[in-house]
């Protein structure tokens, strides 16, 4: 083993590809991994794992570095540690030096909002002719951007990166990474405001990419930004040229009018790039100026007109973000249909190999395009790709990647010339119990073979960010610390959000127990793939053979169910395969669970049947989520930790113990014993109210507009009459109703639906299938998309507003409403 000491500047790899999580390995020969310590997690636990998979290469930060680590490590002869302070910065330097080496336009994009859209728009608007380097999505962290400028090779002729900070001086180490030869600012706004001291500092911070940059494009509207350039980046760059342009400050370089019409919109410009007049499809002040920052730098890049105005009529909105949606013939399907390129690919497949719920992959392909790479050179990577991730079914589209297909050792492979041939010649009864990833750079339309695959739904949809989710986990891990265990409670289909997809990405991201009400949700998640160990609450003498068949523990709250359980036990010959008991004892709920007088017999069972092993011993804090109830907690507490005790003694074994559910753990820290239970926090809501800001909202119910109508005052709507209107009206009817989840108490006004960022009331009552609303004040058209809760309308909202819980909404929301599962 060759260790160097802590100077990054010593870190010299042959490796191609970086590697920061030990979950994502494509090629291991050829990685470097980071192990990074944060506050969430700590890549040096993992060293081991990768080295079994075969990297030979890391980096360690030397206060994470421990004897044991060292002890552990000194046997890998063939393998080179860098200890370096940080590892981060260690990869940032790394890359930083690799930059150097290349003489090429460099696209850096800062701002608030739109960095990714107008990144992506502006390679699919550039590449024809140019060979494109882009972060992948919205890559542009501490760690992003490295990992993205990392993928320059001496193909390209362009390269277009963003830049997101979130906090004061961390675009300091992102410049030398990046380092751009252009600039694009795009807007500024209140995304995290929170890490700055003024919107003036986080306008300077991010003005800190572009000190070296030869040309900056920007908003001359966004007067602070204009004053900050001034005042602080030509100081400092005093060559810098800058480009703006703006729609009302008069001493714009190019000056620009939006005139939106009924289904397109034109851009004007006059000034320094001539007058020129644009039209695109795109309605929305958003997407207009995201555009227009694109058409400013392309005119000046030295596109035509006419050019730039043929490619803009190409132009697509951009899906950042996989989505996992349920498929024909019991199929899943991996939505990410509107791009295509070799860092994509791989993104893509790691997300893939994540899924448990089939065992069957199978990979819809199109050709990849402007790589600068030949054909032989990209499809061979793409093969090896494909391999590594064992897919047993290719179905390729394209041309190039046909004369390519020698190259596939995949078990079943098909090759179609174009995505018609594909949809008119295709066996689609032959594709059965899969996972299915659709993958296709968007010449290819790939988005008619999501359609044609996906399970048909009504309009009405349930979404849930895998994201947010996964952010929720983490700032539990952060409040319970490395050594407490955390069992997620995926109950009443995951909260209503999808037991086997959330139990997937739990499973995924290591967590030590999943919890479930019935034995038939713990077959349903093991028939899926999931292996974790899994606690029944309500574990019935009908179900015990299920649940030895499936390795399922049961929740033992009785002396009749425990007494059930020793008669199934002891007609068992193969005592080994007994799944082990958890213990609930009853400290104040009465509900379910042992009290204090069953103690005496519950011990005398144990001792007679040794064979039963007692996995955890637990409790359920009554009132957790109210101060009021503090005092009743603390004794809670002090009454289980004494059962529990007496439990152990008489066991001769410790168990692990757990009393805190989710608003436990937030008001009661201190009693997080060896696990808690994470239930209805891990899906966004934060029960005792504390620290809402800190989640995420991990569920969007969506529905859409399925006619408008215009009706005169004094007019009514929906049964009974009970929508009278006070004066004229536009009234829209949505395809959901209280069959959906959509309880009937939030008619007549009650509940309130988003409709594009206008809170609009109900009116009426809810019917079984549809709910009408009251949009004259909104600007709407049948078949556009609604917001029930999400962002917009939080669910703590709306559940208040009929006097429930966030509980009851979320588990109400009906079968017929089809999940769709998405990470960024």
């Amino acid at each position: 083993m060759s260790i160097t000491g802590n100077n990054p500047q010593t870190i010299v790899t042959q490796a191609a590809y970086l590697l920061t999580d030990s979950r994502q390995i494509s090629f291991p020969e050829q990685s470097i991994f980071f192990a990074i310590k944060g506050d969430r997690h700590d890549g040096h636990q993992f060293l081991s794992e990768l080295y079994k998979n075969g990297v030979r290469e890391f980096v360690v930060e030397e206060a994470s570095f421990t004897d044991a680590l060292r002890r552990q490590t000194a046997a890998w002869t063939d393998a080179a540690i860098w200890i370096v302070p940080s590892s981060i910065r260690a990869m940032q330097k790394l890359v930083a030096e690799k930059r150097r080496q290349f003489n090429i336009p460099v696209v850096g994009i800062a701002g608030s909002n739109g960095k990714t859209i107008v990144k992506e728009w502006l390679a699919q608007l550039i590449a024809p002719g140019e060979s494109v380097v882009a972060s992948p999505k919205s890559y542009n962290s501490q760690i992003g951007v490295p990992l993205s400028v990392w993928n320059l090779g001496k193909e390209h002729t362009i390269a277009i990166f963003e830049a997101g900070i979130s906090q004061a001086h961390e675009m300091e180490y992102l410049q030398p990474v990046m380092h751009p030869t252009i600039g694009v600012f795009t807007n500024i706004g209140s995304a995290h405001d929170d890490g700055f001291k003024s919107r003036k500092q986080k306008i300077t911070e991010k003005l800190r990419l572009f000190t070296k940059v030869k040309k900056l494009i920007y908003r001359k509207d966004y007067t602070e930004v204009d004053e900050e350039i001034s005042l602080i980046l030509k100081p400092v760059n005093p060559f810098l040229e800058t480009l703006s342009w703006g729609t009302s400050h008069s001493g714009a370089d190019v000056r620009v009018v939006f005139d939106t019409e009924k289904d397109k919109s034109v851009i004007s410009f006059q000034g320094k790039l001539g007058v020129q007049r644009f039209e695109t499809a795109f309605r929305d002040q958003a997407s207009l100026e995201n555009l227009t920052h694109c058409i400013v730098f392309l005119l000046d890049f030295g596109l035509s007109a006419g050019t730039i105005q043929q490619r803009i009529l190409a132009l697509k909105p951009i899906s950042m973000r996989l989505e996992l949606k349920e498929g024909i013939n019991h199929c899943y399907l991996i939505d990410d249909a509107y791009n295509n390129d070799v860092q994509g690919i791989s993104m893509a497949l790691n997300f893939l190999s994540q899924q448990e719920q089939r065992q069957k992959k199978t990979v819809i392909l199109s050709d990849v395009l402007q790589t600068g790479q030949t054909p032989a050179e990209l499809y061979k990577l793409v093969a090896k790709l494909l391999k590594e991730k064992d897919v047993d079914r290719l179905i390729a589209i394209g041309p190039e990647i046909g004369s390519q297909s020698a190259l596939f050792a995949i078990p079943k492979q098909e090759f179609y010339k174009t995505t018609d041939a594909f949809l008119n010649e295709f066996p689609f009864a032959s594709l059965s119990d899969s996972l299915v990833l659709i993958k296709g750079a968007r010449s290819f339309s790939f988005e008619k073979i999501v359609h044609r695959l996906q399970q048909k739904a009504h309009g009405t949809v349930l979404e849930i960010n895998l994201d947010a989710l996964t952010h929720n986990l983490n700032y539990y891990r952060s409040k319970i610390g490395k050594t407490t265990k955390i069992m997620a409670m995926v109950k009443a289909f995951a909260y209503g959000s999808g037991s086997a997809e959330v139990a997937s990405l739990l499973q995924y991201n290591r967590v030590d127990y999943l919890g479930v009400a019935y034995a038939d949700e713990g077959v349903s998640l093991r028939q899926n793939g999931i292996t974790l160990p899994i606690m029944v609450m309500n574990a019935t003498q009908p179900a015990f053979d299920l649940m030895l068949q499936y390795k399922l523990e049961p929740e033992i709250y009785s002396r009749r169910i425990f007494s059930d359980w020793i008669t199934y036990v002891n007609q068992i010959g193969a005592k080994s395969d007994i799944p082990p008991i958890h213990l609930k004892l009853d400290t104040g709920m009465h509900r379910l669970g042992f009290v204090k007088d069953d103690y005496e017999w519950l011990i005398q069972q144990l001792q007679k049947n040794p064979a039963i092993r007692v996995s955890t011993i637990f409790s359920h804090l009554v009132g957790a989520d109210e101060g009021v109830h503090n005092a009743f907690s603390k004794q809670q507490y002090e009454l289980f930790i004494e059962g529990a005790g007496l439990i152990e003694e008489a066991l001769g074994y410790q168990t692990t113990k757990h009393i805190l559910n989710s608003a436990g753990i937030v008001r009661f820290p201190g009693y997080k014993l060896d696990m808690v239970r994470l239930g209805i926090g891990l899906y966004g809501v934060e029960a005792t109210g504390q620290e809402q800001r800190a989640l995420q909202s991990v569920g969007t119910l969506k529905t859409i507009v399925s006619q408008i109508k215009y009706l005169a005052g004094g007019e009514t709507v929906g049964y009974s009459r009970k929508g009278l209107l006070a004066h004229d009206s536009a009234i829209a009817t949505l395809a959901i109703g209280y069959a959906d989840g959509y309880d009937r108490g939030f008619g007549n006004g009650v509940g309130q639906i988003s409709v594009n960022g206008v809170l609009c009331p109900t009116i009426g009552n809810i019917c079984m299938d549809m709910t009408m609303i009251d949009v004259t004040g909104a600007n709407v058209e049948e078949g556009d998309e609604v917001i029930v809760f999400g962002r917009e309308m939080p669910i703590t909202s709306l559940a208040k507003s009929i006097h429930t819980i966030p509980y009851e909404i979320l588990t109400g929301i009906g079968d017929r409403v089809k999940r769709i599962f998405f990470k960024e």
